[in-house]
């Protein structure tokens, strides 16, 4: 693949490209997103070190995210990009699926030098998978991590939420609290079930019940708590482990003629804005996303200035905002 066909490709002039390749500024960030994802669709490799360029930065970050229309991804990313253009760089968007594919092609822009470092936000259990194409690249895991890898991490204890998300719900004297989950390659999954699961059996109850949704949607939280009534002994409260389910969830119920949450407390996750504007407005557990992009961001620049810090796990602080719904 030639400069020539990725201009073609990218629908832009040759010189445009090659503005983009050596980081000129006057390049629009959407045409720079253009020429970024021709390049990495069609396999092609500047050899930018070829060009005595070797200790140079492009002051590109390549960003690989799950789901871009999941609004806790959205809102982090955002904190991601914030923060990045305070230091003078811009962010390449991967919108994967957590597909290997995908992941595998933009990656490919590491050894080219078209972007500096990288920032995962991909389901854990396929982390291990780019650690050969990453090789020694600044690498920084935000939110999801596998903790396995030698590559610094940003998250929240989503053990510990949940737990805390159970001990409310019991303390209110909820008995049968059931779990809205999701994709269980992703570690917030597996925590959020191993803390609900704790909290469960530390409050004195043996009524657990969990129901995996096939995607982050409202119509999933719908379709989850629809099977959930269909129990000999429904539940009385329900935790989701996405503010998305959540709403889907109350939807179901407040349809199905239960009223929220006197019949069925809804607790969320996320704490994503529009949640305090349902009627009625969600209890949610509220993570710091646009400090957790902002924070991936500030650990990268540091391990592209000091390649050899020692890597970090940093836990940031959630929060529960008690709300109508339970």
């Amino acid at each position: 693949m030639s400069i020539d066909k990725v201009a073609l490709l990218a629908g832009v002039s040759k010189a445009t490209v090659s503005r983009v390749l050596n980081a000129h500024p006057g390049v629009k960030a959407d045409t720079r997103q253009k020429v970024l994802d021709a390049i990495a669709t069609s396999g092609y490799q500047p050899n930018l070190l070829a060009r005595q360029l070797r200790t140079s930065q492009s002051h590109m970050l390549l960003v690989l995210i799950s789901d871009i229309t999941n609004p806790f991804c959205s809102r982090v990313v955002q904190g991601i990009e914030a923060e990045a253009e305070m230091h003078g760089y811009h962010i390449l968007l991967c919108n994967s699926a957590s597909q290997f594919k995908r992941e595998s092609a933009y990656l490919t822009l590491l050894t080219g030098k078209v972007v500096d470092g990288v920032i995962t936000m991909d389901a854990a259990a396929g982390l291990q998978s780019l650690i050969d194409i990453i090789g020694d690249a600044p690498w920084i895991q935000c939110c999801e991590f596998d903790p396995e890898i030698a590559a610094s991490s940003v998250s929240i204890d989503h053990l510990d939420a949940a737990r805390d998300t159970v001990h409310y719900l019991a303390g209110r004297g909820r008995k049968r609290i059931a779990l809205v989950n999701g994709d269980m390659r992703y570690l917030y999954s597996q925590y959020r079930e191993q803390g609900y699961r704790e909290g469960v059996a530390q409050s004195g109850s043996d009524w657990t019940n969990v129901v995996y949704t096939e995607g982050i949607t409202c119509e999933e939280g719908s379709r989850a708590l629809q099977e959930l009534l269909r129990l000999a002994e429904p539940p009385d409260a329900v935790f989701a482990v996405s503010d998305v389910l959540a709403v889907g969830v109350v939807h179901a119920a407040l349809e199905a003629g239960l009223r929220v949450p006197e019949d069925l407390a809804v607790v969320g996750f996320d704490g994503i804005p529009f949640t305090s504007s349902l009627n009625p407005p969600l209890t949610t557990i509220e993570q710091p996303m646009y400090q957790l992009g902002a924070r991936s961001v500030q650990l990268l620049l540091k391990k592209i200035r000091q390649p050899h810090a020692p890597v970090v796990r940093e836990v940031l602080p959630w929060t529960r905002l008690e709300r109508a719904s339970s």
